[in-house]
């Protein structure tokens, strides 16, 4: 009877909201990128949304941010999701924003007229994660990103992107008065790790938190960033005006109070080495937290 009672709900809601219309409501539109993170996002969103009564749809296969904002644009997507300090990258690539405070007052200056967002996930850091190895942590007092900032011009850094994660723009990646003696691009978080760990670099810059290191941390110190010398990487909800009522917003906002950075790195993870559908730890997330 469970099963039953839980397949009619969403049934019920949207026929209550076509018969008091008069028609059926055209459902909202949630659009989702290829990555792992844009698709468990999407789903969370979408379902939801869907939990207020709305009638919702998730539409796959969404390229670049400007073509999201595009669709945006046009009411063919209503709702779509992005990490704040990218996006403020990709809208103004002059910003120097750096705490979340900061970068949502810039970044509602510089999105479309018929743009806005949702709460910042605040709970949910994303930011990219710059680690030494454990030896050179203690040998030279190295914990926090402002610790090496002074030694920066010495040191080779390397840098890899993480798969699975929102595109993460070069400039919202920098540190805060850090300049290296070189940076080398590596192709997979795998070879970065690697690559400190056998001296051939002396720090590394990973796109992400650390839960997306393979082989874990283990020899590694992941540096603090107390003093917000990295650009927050806070997940939000990209909305159309005047599309989402005041409850279904506030459900959004509900949504960003209870992301958390190791919960959300988990389901991406699984999505993206698993294969695990989007859809189904989209709902048990939102079970879990009473969503």
């Amino acid at each position: 009877m469970r099963v039953v009672g839980r397949v009619l709900v969403p049934v019920l809601a949207v026929l209550a909201v076509s018969c008091g219309s008069g028609e059926a409501a055209d459902p909202l539109v949630v659009g989702a990128q290829e990555s792992a993170q844009s698709r468990v996002l999407a789903e969370i969103y979408a379902q939801a949304l869907a939990r207020t009564g709305a009638a919702v749809r998730v539409e796959p296969g969404l390229g670049d941010r400007a073509e999201v904002l595009a669709a945006l644009g046009t009411g063919t997507v209503a709702v779509a999701a992005d990490n704040n300090g990218a996006l403020l990258a990709e809208l103004n690539t002059g910003a120097d924003a750096e705490t979340v405070e900061a970068v949502t007052a810039e970044l509602n200056g510089s999105l479309p007229q018929d743009t806005a967002t949702s709460d910042p996930a605040d709970g949910t850091d994303f930011e990219p994660r710059v680690l030494v190895t454990t030896a050179t942590a203690e040998q030279q007092g190295i914990g926090s990103v402002e610790d090496l900032a002074g030694r920066c011009a010495g040191l080779v850094a390397g840098t890899a992107a993480v798969p699975g994660l929102l595109d993460l723009p070069a400039v919202a990646g920098r540190i805060s008065g850090c300049e290296f003696a070189s940076t080398q691009q590596f192709t997979d978080p795998a070879e970065l790790r690697g690559a400190l760990l056998d001296g051939r670099i002396q720090v590394a810059v990973l796109g992400g938190p650390a839960e997306f290191l393979p082989g874990g941390t283990g020899g590694l110190t992941v540096l603090a960033d107390s003093g917000d010398a990295i650009r927050t990487e806070n997940p939000v909800a990209l909305v159309r005006k005047g599309v989402l009522d005041e409850r279904q917003a506030e459900k959004l906002n509900y949504v960003a109070g209870e992301l958390t950075t190791d919960e959300l790195a988990a389901l991406i993870l699984r999505v993206r080495d698993e294969g695990a559908g989007p859809a189904d730890l989209a709902r048990s997330w939102l079970d879990a937290h009473g969503l």
